[in-house]
């Protein structure tokens, strides 16, 4: 379970080939959660959100880079 949920600060400290390596990892365990949901065999309903989330948070880490925004723990002087 904890592989795919992420934290914003390691998403940002992850290169951007690695963001869509994992992005690609998340969408297709994300499919098979929601075969396995129209089946009935889904053990933990709450990866679902959990998943769709991470994925939520990868693509916006991916749009603040392309539009510069920057944001974190720094301090502007």
């Amino acid at each position: 379970m904890g592989k795919y949920i992420l934290k914003v600060d390691d998403i940002r400290k992850m290169t951007p080939e690695e963001r869509l390596k994992k992005l690609q990892e998340l969408r297709e365990e994300l499919m098979k959660l929601r075969l396995k949901a129209v089946t009935g065999t889904l053990d933990n309903p709450g990866m679902v959100r959990a998943i769709r989330k991470s994925i939520a948070r990868i693509l916006t880490v991916m749009r603040e880079e392309e539009l510069g925004i920057r944001r974190g723990k720094e301090k502007s002087s």
